[in-house]
């Protein structure tokens, strides 16, 4: 079999979804269907929703298809001549497609009887597409718009090999039995609302629990990194996002503004103009420089209600924000200095497998001189190549205002996601009209850096749940210990051992319930909490504790006080 990307494997499984689809249901009016990182989907209009058993007959014509090696032929057709070809065949979506081209030709692509219209490419035939699944179907408006018609949009995947298949599928049954929504609401670490919003968090007292560990440990190693924290405000004023550009090109992920004494303020998307605010606050001289300024600041953006996901895609989030102002001189060491903070935050939390990517100046529009952007991505090269980390360039992928350094991390079942990014920043310190005073007493532009090691708060959290499957480590878990006293007497130690653990900054509870020991043991595997300690009679008199751990068929017997420390210095059996 020739080698073909897996994109154009998956381009082409898509029209094979399409024109199975049409065989069974004729009168079905075809929209859209792209290649995507997962696999491939198709958007459909028909009279009747599509349910299992439909899929599994889709299925069986898809399999007909790729088995008749039907070619793939491509050819021009006049837009006027496609335009009247499909309104004759009853597709309007096609229609639109091609009247808001405005083009005088259009591409075609032809396969048995299926003919759509198509950019491509594609394979040569369909037995070239290899091995294909279709995996869910849900709702999907025209053009995003919840103003247009709900289509079916129907999902799959492809691959080379059945193998590659395969593996993909079990890979697919694992991420559903670690879905964070599911132990989200499972273990009750947050809840999503329809009363208080769509896509606002309710962070529950085990997920809020998790989330200060995580948002304290970000906040002092920030602190022993050389960056000061600052806090800034839930909205702005309009001249401000005017100012930095976000009414003209980002309005459409605002929410809308607030009136207040006449003037408008818009809840904030982002926290850059309320750092260089700070920034501007004072004169600043070369010595002053670098200046980093972090804060865990909460944002709002608009996402229609199609794409919201449990914690991955929210519309207000916890961005761990940075900003890096510094002279040219300084660039190379801040860049080597935040990718090295990055890798070590990401590593703290179990991440150690990377895929990197170098973003650099686009073909056509960006701002900034081409020198800016010469010792911008010599930096970012240069850093990852110091580091050892292979990356990739991707050539042009550069934001219009600055390159940067993508990093995703690999979790345990072999997901990559995105989190820490190192972006450059051209634009802001314009429009700001930033400066410091040199060395000769002269203003200069300072660089200016955007930097997040994971992205935002609520993303992160959503990764961590499902790498770790729930079973957080002892120093994340929300409860770190469960007492289970099995005395009268035992009970009322339990109760003083807990607060004492507490006190320690550490976090306890005790389950003093009627309950059987089994059950509590049973109850406590279920809450996925690390370690359980049992306190009976001869625990009581010897003042000592016996220790369970999660998945470890080992005991351990030690006192309140070894307890402590051993979780304190993390050297709890492995866990």
């Amino acid at each position: 079999m020739a080698a073909f990307p897996i994109s154009t494997i998956r381009h082409s499984a898509a029209h094979v979804l399409a024109q199975a689809v049409q065989v069974l249901f004729p009168q079905v009016k075809l929209a859209i269907g792209p290649a995507i990182d997962t696999g491939f989907y198709y958007d459909f209009e028909l009279d009747q929703p599509l349910v299992e058993s439909d899929l599994a007959r889709i299925q069986v014509e898809i399999d007909r298809i790729i088995s008749e090696n039907q070619p793939f032929a491509s050819y021009t057709m006049a837009a006027d001549a496609a335009i009247t070809y499909f309104s004759e065949r009853q597709q309007p979506y096609k229609v639109a497609i091609i009247e808001d081209l405005k083009v005088s030709e259009v591409s075609i692509y032809e396969n048995g009887p299926f003919v759509d219209l198509c950019r491509g490419p594609h394979v040569n035939h369909t037995g070239q597409i290899g091995a294909v699944a279709l995996v869910n179907v849900s709702g999907a408006y025209w053009r995003g718009s919840e103003k247009n018609t709900m289509l079916q949009r129907v999902y799959g995947t492809a691959f080379s090999t059945k193998k590659e298949l395969k593996q993909y599928l079990q890979q697919r049954e694992e991420a559903k039995k670690r879905d964070h929504r599911v132990l989200g609401k499972a273990l009750q670490l947050f809840s999503i609302n329809d009363q208080v919003g769509s896509g606002l968090v309710l962070w529950h007292p085990k997920g809020a629990a998790v989330r200060h560990v995580i948002e304290t440990y970000w906040r002092n190693t920030h602190l022993r990194s050389g960056y000061q924290l600052v806090h800034s405000p839930h909205i702005g004023r309009e001249d401000l996002w005017k100012t930095s550009g976000h009414l003209d090109f980002y309005e459409d992920s605002m929410f809308s503004a607030i009136e207040i004494d006449h003037t408008a303020y818009y809840p904030k998307p982002m926290n850059c103009p309320f750092h260089i605010a700070i920034y501007q606050q004072q004169q600043v001289s070369y010595r002053d420089l670098p200046i980093r300024y972090a804060e865990l600041g909460t944002v709002y953006r608009y996402e229609r209600s199609g794409v919201l996901h449990g914690l991955m895609r929210v519309r207000g989030f916890t961005q761990d924000d940075a900003h890096i102002f510094c002279s040219q001189e300084q660039v190379q060491s801040e860049v080597v200095r935040a990718l090295n903070f990055s890798l070590d935050m990401l590593g703290t939390f179990g991440f150690t497998d990377y895929a990197v990517y170098v973003s650099t100046k686009p073909a056509e529009k960006y701002v900034g001189n081409a020198a800016d952007w010469l010792v911008a991505e010599s930096a970012l090269k240069d850093a990852v190549t110091q580091r050892g980390l292979p990356f990739e360039i991707d050539a042009g992928g550069g934001a219009f205002y600055g390159p940067k350094i993508d990093i995703k991390i690999k979790d345990a079942i072999g997901r990559y996601w995105q989190c820490s990014t190192i972006q450059f920043d051209f634009n802001l310190p314009t429009k700001f009209d930033m400066h410091y005073i040199n060395d000769q007493g002269e203003k200069k532009r300072p660089y200016m850096i955007h930097r997040a090691l994971l992205g935002s708060i609520e993303r992160f959290f959503g990764i961590l749940v499902e790498h770790y499957a729930g079973k957080f480590p002892v120093w994340l878990a929300p409860i770190q210990v469960r007492l289970i006293p099995l005395t009268e007497s035992a009970r009322r130690w339990a109760a003083d051992a807990c607060q004492t653990i507490i006190q320690n900054d550490l976090r306890a509870d005790v389950d003093a319930s009627s309950d059987t020991l089994g059950y509590k043991i049973r109850k406590a595997q279920l809450e996925k909490i690390p370690i359980v300690g049992i306190i009976g009679e001869n625990e009581l008199q010897n003042q000592k504790i016996t220790l369970r751990f999660r998945d470890v068929s080992k005991q351990s017997i030690v006192s309140l006080s070894e307890l402590i420390q051993r979780i304190q210095d993390n050297t709890i059996g492995g866990l």
